[in-house]
């Protein structure tokens, strides 16, 4: 998931810019790939972080973009999920052209609001529109690794199956996890729901009930997190344990 840049500091020990090696890629969807990363000096980072990544031509010009950490702390290894921007300038050359055994520069991990701890106990929410799954996923997956029994539910907004990240992960079944997905466009045959945007009766359906004081991500495009989070309120949730993050299609 790429990430508006927004000014900040680094969480935990301040890195400058490493060298990391492809080692691995993984196709999510016809348009996402999860790249997995070498990174011998990575000092860690928690779920819900991110790190920005530089690229540099050989006439000396450089961009770097901000994306989300797709799984929990793994020694020297982080993995990424790249969501191809059409006409965009990271976003094409790691989902294409980047192979196992090429290098690109990353920094980070960023951000310390934005996260969950596995020593937490109140039920979370995680509501992800798009790519914006991503720094969720790493939540989840961080919670089956620490063998949390901390109840979550996943709410994730998709223009159609075939976009669905981490699918066949998310199909098998995770104890203490419930999934639900919201089409907005193209829905399975026979589904229940008809295709549409996140509304009050999805939240309130699928959601944790205020009265529970879950812990509640939100994470995707600047109109869907906007419209959950004042969903989330308006239903009674106590708006400080409401965490946004939102995400452009660039990093500009």
């Amino acid at each position: 998931m790429a990430r508006a840049e927004i000014p900040g500091r680094l969480s935990g020990r301040r890195l400058g810019w490493q060298a990391a090696r492809l080692t691995e890629v993984r196709e999510e969807t016809p348009t996402a790939r999860t790249l997995v990363f070498q990174m011998p000096d990575w000092p860690g980072h928690l779920p819900g972080q991110h790190v920005d990544v530089r690229l540099t031509a050989e006439d000396g010009y450089s961009t770097q973009r901000s994306y989300s950490l797709a799984a929990p702390a793994d020694g020297d290894r982080i993995e990424l999920t790249v969501q191809d921007v059409p006409g965009g300038e990271v976003s094409p050359y790691l989902t294409e052209v980047l192979e196992v055994g090429d290098e690109v520069e990353i920094r980070g991990p960023v951000g310390g609001w934005f996260v969950w701890r596995p020593t937490g106990t109140a039920p979370v929410l995680l509501v992800a529109g798009g790519s914006g799954l991503v720094p969720l996923m790493a939540m989840i997956r961080a919670r089956r690794t620490a063998g949390s029994r901390t109840p979550f539910r996943l709410l994730y907004s998709v223009r159609e199956p075939a976009q669905r990240l981490y699918a066949e992960e998310l199909r098998r079944p995770m104890p203490g996890l419930d999934v639900t997905y919201l089409y907005t466009r193209t829905a399975p045959d026979g589904w229940s729901r008809p295709p549409g945007r996140l509304g009050v009766a999805d939240l309130n359906t699928y959601g944790w009930p205020a009265q529970f004081e879950p812990d509640c991500f939100v994470c995707g495009p600047t109109g869907f997190v906007e419209t959950a989070a004042d969903i989330l309120v308006a239903l009674g949730h106590d708006p400080r344990r409401i965490k946004t993050e939102r995400f452009g299609p660039t990093g500009g």
